[in-house]
């Protein structure tokens, strides 16, 4: 059992940025690859960025390339999602998942967090 729990959200303006941190309880939290979602009002949830267990592999939506960057610090428990040039529709709320390959599909992760809300907005 992995207990998730995000932070960071909040309101920026248009351009500017925000880091996101995602927080896992359990100590086997460097077997998992974890994953970074969002979802919008009357959307589906979809996949922002991925990261392996090693940080040897990643993956980001289209886009978010080249705004966004996932890290993971195995030894604290932790994920970061560092966003930059954010835009109006990244306005989302934001969730951190965890999953044992890293994969691109929500039902593909086992554990979440509740989210936080991501406001982009002038």
């Amino acid at each position: 059992q992995v207990t998730i729990v995000e932070s960071g959200g909040g309101l920026v303006q248009p351009g500017g940025s925000l880091t996101l941190s995602c927080a896992a309880s359990e100590g086997t939290f460097s077997a998992y690859a974890m994953g970074w979602f969002r979802q919008a009002p009357g959307k589906e949830r979809e996949i922002v960025a991925g990261i392996s267990w090693r940080s040897s592999r990643t993956y980001y939506a289209e886009s978010v390339k080249g705004r966004f960057t996932i890290s993971r610090d195995n030894a604290k428990n932790t994920v970061t999602l560092q966003m930059s040039n954010l835009r109006p529709e990244d306005t989302a709320v934001y969730y951190c998942a965890a999953s044992r390959g890293l994969q691109t599909k929500p039902a593909e992760y086992d554990y979440w967090g509740q989210g936080t809300q991501v406001t982009v907005s002038s």
